[in-house]
């Protein structure tokens, strides 16, 4: 389990919130046609639902509400806000759904899982790439605006990660439901594995000349595609060594199927880069990481870090997929541990 160093928050805000009432009607089985060839089976008390955008596509939510036993427990001053988890590249809300939705439910949280446009169940846009940051963010802002009637603690895998620093960059830091076209302010933010906001091009250059061969296999791996292919780079790429294969297999192929097209076009994406310095607010981030991490280096991690003045957690022994790998409860518990200790 890793030691959590003490977190220094952007400021420190405690929302006194009352209980979250959501904009719509959970339906717990899928009604439309699967886009998936290898469908998620949902796991108990999760619901799949579909919110739809202003241009009239529509995207997945995963939902599991937070245990009622530990709702009781928690005075009402102290109620917990909704966490709304965003996946990267290649992955889609299923990946939040396999462990992190039943632990943090379990803990009290209501949660939910989107998949952007054109990955999961999600629908896709006439565009040769699923969106930019911008739009991408747009998106998220829509469903929170939507959904919650309190901010939400926004949590971003990798690339999702990159997702929620653009968003955090463009908040609205006044009152949750001001004017509209302004991204809803947050609780909080959680950047997992993220891809730092100068973007990936720093990673790829440290790797070619210090790990030339682990440059050739990331490349391999995700611009290639290779991992849906090759269980031992797929396995390497996301995964801890101990990760057993029927598991690594299991999601090799829940990866194929979760992105029918390109999350971003990472050359005009790396143009769009470093995101935008984050203005004076009441956000208090998380910046954590892994330790085997295969993708986003000790570098990046750092250099995340710095952009929002906290010291960040590497979590010791587990892989880029920490929501997935075989020692998930390690990131899910440091991340509660943060949770339990927002705004005090």
């Amino acid at each position: 389990m890793a030691v959590l160093p003490s977190i220094h928050p952007i400021s420190l805000f405690r929302p006194k919130i009352p209980t979250p009432k959501s904009s719509f009607t959970p339906n717990a089985e899928l009604i439309r046609p699967q886009k998936m060839r290898v469908p998620f089976k949902l796991k108990d008390e999760q619901n799949r639902i579909f919110h739809q955008l202003p241009s009239g596509l529509q995207m997945e939510v995963i939902v599991q509400k937070g245990s009622p036993k530990s709702s009781q427990s928690i005075p009402s001053i102290l109620q917990r806000p909704p966490l709304l988890f965003l996946h990267g590249s290649y992955h889609a809300a299923w990946s939040w759904a396999e462990h992190w939705l039943p632990f943090f439910s379990a803990s009290g949280f209501d949660c939910y899982a989107i998949s952007l446009l054109g990955q999961g169940e999600s629908d896709s846009p006439s565009a040769s790439v699923a969106g930019t940051l911008q739009t991408h963010a747009s998106d998220i802002a829509d469903f929170i605006r939507t959904s919650f009637a309190i901010p939400p603690v926004l949590l971003g895998h990798s690339f999702g990660g990159l997702i929620v620093q653009y968003y955090i960059a463009n908040s609205n830091h006044g009152h949750f439901s001001d004017t509209e076209g302004l991204f809803p302010r947050l609780t909080g933010a959680v950047l997992i594995c993220s891809v730092p906001p100068s973007g990936n091009s720093g990673l790829v250059r440290r790797y070619l000349f210090t790990k030339p061969i682990a440059a050739f296999k990331v490349t391999l791996s995700l611009a290639a595609k290779a991992f849906q292919t090759s269980l031992s780079l797929c396995k390497e790429t996301f995964f801890s060594a101990t990760m057993e294969d029927h598991l690594v297999l299991r999601y090799q192929e829940l990866m194929k199927e979760s992105s029918r097209m390109p999350l971003f076009d990472l050359r005009k994406l790396n143009a769009s880069l470093p995101v935008p310095s984050l203005p004076k607010s009441c956000i208090e981030v998380l910046v954590l990481g892994a330790s085997d991490d295969f993708i986003v280096d000790g570098e990046g991690l750092n250099e995340t870090g710095r952009f929002y003045n906290v010291t960040p957690i590497c979590v010791q022994g587990v892989a880029h997929d920490m929501m997935l790998d075989c020692s998930w409860q390690k990131g899910a518990q440091a991340i509660l541990t943060w949770l339990d200790c927002l705004g005090s």
